[in-house]
């Protein structure tokens, strides 16, 4: 197989990064620090037909997506962000679904000196199988620890490095002598772009669930605070008809004023027995759990029905 020469190499490369954009709406910035070759290669397979990786250098990168920027516009909210050791996913289906495939895809490593910590790494207490002679350098870590059985056992929980600090040689060496590699690396997106709108990472996990609570959390408010003012408005509308039927409702039972609605209500008043009729046979309505009380509430009654029968037609001394 002949090799390429560079110029046909990069009008290869460029022609390729001007298909993906016409014919890929999404992609995500993806920063690939500490992701090597072989790493590289398993992400991927593992996003065969649901997405398509891009690297390269950043000026090349740039360069091609101006040139593309006469047929879409809106790719130039990719340039600020093409720097540092980036690349793009192309994807045409659901962000969140890639997104799933790219942090599945991560290796453990070990911690370095001089790496940035991207989480917080703890040592939890336990019995080490270092010696004594190691206790100096537990000490200069300001680790508590004591000898047990001829080892060194941590006795607290240490917070060790936290998120964003850099790793020190002192807590590199620990971290490899107790066989911790508390990092993990892959694919790390930083931006996602969707049909010309870019933004922040955070935003795919807002699920149809958050938005819905969001929305009536708002039109709640607006209903509570359109009440209080007076000011009616379609949220609050519903609760003010209640309101004001509530109010005819209330004047009617005390007065002689009626209406259809106020009808049924004056009835139950009249006789309250009626309540106790319309709870009986609203209880079978409910269905399932609600259905087997009543059943037994109607063996307990039927007795004194019977009684009240007797005692109807037969006098006490008859």
């Amino acid at each position: 197989m002949v090799k390429e020469d560079k110029a046909t190499w990069k009008s290869n490369y460029f022609m390729r990064i001007a298909q993906l954009l016409d014919e890929y709406p999404k992609c995500f910035i993806v920063n690939a620090d500490n992701v090597g070759s072989k790493q590289m290669q398993q992400i991927r397979a593992a996003l065969r037909e649901a997405a398509v990786i891009l690297m390269g250098k950043n000026t090349m990168m740039r360069k091609a997506i101006r040139g593309h920027l006469d047929k879409n516009p809106a790719l130039e909210k990719l340039l600020p962000h093409i720097k540092g050791n980036v690349g793009l996913v192309f994807l045409k289906g659901e962000l969140t679904d890639v997104r799933e495939k790219l942090l599945k895809n991560k290796v453990k490593a070990p911690a370095r000196a001089g790496a940035l910590a991207p989480v917080h790494v703890m040592i939890p207490s336990q019995a080490t199988t270092l010696g004594p002679e190691k206790t100096s350098f537990f000490q200069a870590l300001q680790i508590p620890t004591k000898i047990t059985r001829g080892c060194i056992e941590i006795l607290n929980e240490v917070n060790l490095i936290k998120l964003g600090d850099r790793v020190g040689a002192s807590e590199a060496t620990l971290l490899n002598m107790l066989n911790i590699s508390p990092f993990s690396y892959g694919l790390v997106i930083q931006h996602v772009y969707d049909s010309g709108t870019l933004f922040e990472p955070e935003i795919l996990d807002i699920t149809d669930d958050d938005i819905r609570a969001r929305f009536l959390s708002g039109v709640r408010n607006i209903a509570a605070l359109s009440l209080a003012i007076g000011y009616p408005t379609s949220a609050s509308a519903p609760h003010s008809i209640v309101n004001g039927f509530k109010r005819i409702l209330a004047l009617a039972v005390e007065t002689d004023i009626t209406f259809p609605e106020a009808e049924q209500t004056k009835e139950y008043l009249k006789d309250p027995s009626k309540f106790a009729a319309l709870a009986a046979s609203a209880a079978p309505a409910a269905g399932g759990g609600g259905a087997a009380p009543a059943k037994k509430e109607e063996k307990k009654v039927e007795p004194e029905s019977e009684e009240s029968d007797d005692d109807m037609g037969f006098g006490l001394f008859d």
